[in-house]
């Protein structure tokens, strides 16, 4: 499970960058990587970029933790966790310096990158909305890795002091949820579920909402103000055997639900209602697998498999075409800063080779000739003997800004298939697999 934070940076950049590299906690610095900058030069090329930006702001860079469930992730996995984040939600447009702490009992990364874009310079903008994205990224690639995550949405929309209340276990809420979820299964009907509540000390309030009151509350707590799932509707149907409301996924029109496994299901074992839910259940996702195959044109097991692997190929391709697009773009990206700052240097550098006291040139000019040289260095590195037109650069990186748009939707697309042919194998085998009688007249049906 990881952790993340972000604060901003307003003074002493090169400070902070010089302990994020600290060799001592990054393993004699194996653990430090850049992107669009070097990590020695890293405050002088964020400074760089931000004078010729428009909109500065009042900040120099930001810097992000990312904190990890100690003997969770080894430092190199949690470096690459950390190159993915910082490449997922910069979109390689702001150089970052990345550097992985195992000088402590936990293994943390932490990301200072440019208040700035060297694509556009534009200001980066911090708030909840980009900082929920930074969470939920860092919880998806953690998840990619096999690593615990932060559960989202359970103590959504509580206060303060509900949120203290419920970690100390003294929550009213808490504790009537908790008790309606141990009568549910015990109960015939939502009447009767009212009754043992009162039983239990608690005082029933019937009107245009049911509301309950535990011996020593002020106040009376509407049963729909504990969640979706504890609405009178959803406590009904659930006595009845019906599913979580916030447990049940979104429909789609041509979508197939993968079948409940009954004999493993621990509910189903502890609830006769809910077992026959999901018996009824089943019938109706095993006649849509089977209405999809015949609709589809798929008449045996062999051709589902192979419409399987087709699909999962074309994901496949999708994904690297994705991937060598979007590297493409980073690249010409940085190429484009390095040539920038080259061509608006170069006179800076011509003047330093000429000067006849070249260290006195030298104490003023230091940072552009670090800058300069830096960027001569990786056009050369690129095989560049001409270089390009700004306007050229700008023409090919909005075609590529384009094509990469495109294949993202058709990888979304792509997924939602292979999600799709993933559950329809997995209900044939299933069923195959668990009801001989249907067996022959699947085989039948698919043959």
């Amino acid at each position: 499970m990881a952790v993340t934070k972000t604060h901003p940076i307003k003074s002493t950049l090169k400070a902070a960058i010089d302990y994020i590299c600290n060799p001592d906690k990054t393993d004699g610095k194996l653990l430090v990587s850049s992107f669009g900058c070097a990590a020695e030069t890293a405050d002088i090329e964020f400074e760089w970029t931000r004078r010729h930006a428009i909109d500065k702001g009042t900040h120099l860079g930001r810097h992000l933790i990312q904190a990890f469930e100690p003997g969770e992730v080894s430092a190199e996995e949690a470096h690459e966790i950390g190159m993915q984040l910082a490449k997922e939600i910069l979109g390689g447009k702001y150089e970052f310096v990345l550097t992985t702490h195992i000088d402590k009992g936990h293994i943390h990364n932490h990301l200072i990158f440019n208040a700035v874009s060297f694509t556009d310079h534009k200001h980066y903008h911090s708030n909840k909305r980009s900082y929920h994205e930074i969470r939920r990224a860092s919880d998806r690639l953690c998840k990619e890795h096999g690593l615990s995550v932060i559960v989202p949405g359970q103590n959504k929309g509580k206060s303060y002091i509900e949120h203290q209340a419920a970690q100390n276990g003294t929550s009213y809420k808490a504790k009537l949820k908790a008790s309606i979820d141990r009568l549910i299964p015990v109960s015939s009907s939502l009447e009767d579920l009212l009754v043992r509540l009162q039983r239990e000390g608690y005082e029933i309030k019937r009107g245009k909402y049911i509301s309950a009151r535990a011996p020593d509350q002020e106040r009376f707590t509407r049963l729909k103000t504990l969640g979706t799932d504890y609405t009178e509707e959803a406590v009904a149907s659930r006595i009845v055997g019906g599913p979580r409301p916030s447990k049940q996924p979104r429909q789609r029109g041509e979508n197939v639900n993968l079948l409940i496994d009954i004999q493993n299901n621990i509910k189903a074992q502890q609830s006769a209602g809910y077992q026959r839910w999901a018996t009824i259940e089943n019938l109706k996702r095993a006649a849509a697998t089977m209405n999809f195959l015949t609709e589809h044109g798929i008449s045996s097991y062999e051709e589902l498999v192979k419409q399987c692997d087709d699909v999962a190929s074309v994901s496949i391709r999708t994904r690297e075409n994705l991937r060598d697009t979007e590297q493409r773009i980073a690249d010409l990206a940085i190429l484009g800063k390095q040539i920038d700052t080259y061509r608006k240097l170069k006179p800076v550098y011509d003047r330093y080779k000429a000067s006849k006291d070249k260290e006195k040139f030298l104490r003023g000019f230091e940072s552009e000739i670090i800058l300069f040289e830096a960027a001569a260095r990786e056009i050369k590195k690129a095989g560049l003997t001409k270089l390009p037109s700004a306007e050229k650069l700008k023409a090919e990186l909005n075609e590529l800004t384009a094509r990469k748009t495109a294949l993202q939707a058709e990888l979304r697309k792509i997924q939602r298939e292979e999600k799709k042919y993933d559950t329809l194998r997995k209900n044939v085998d299933t069923i195959l697999k668990n009801s001989i009688p249907q067996k022959d007249i699947i085989e039948q049906e698919l043959l």
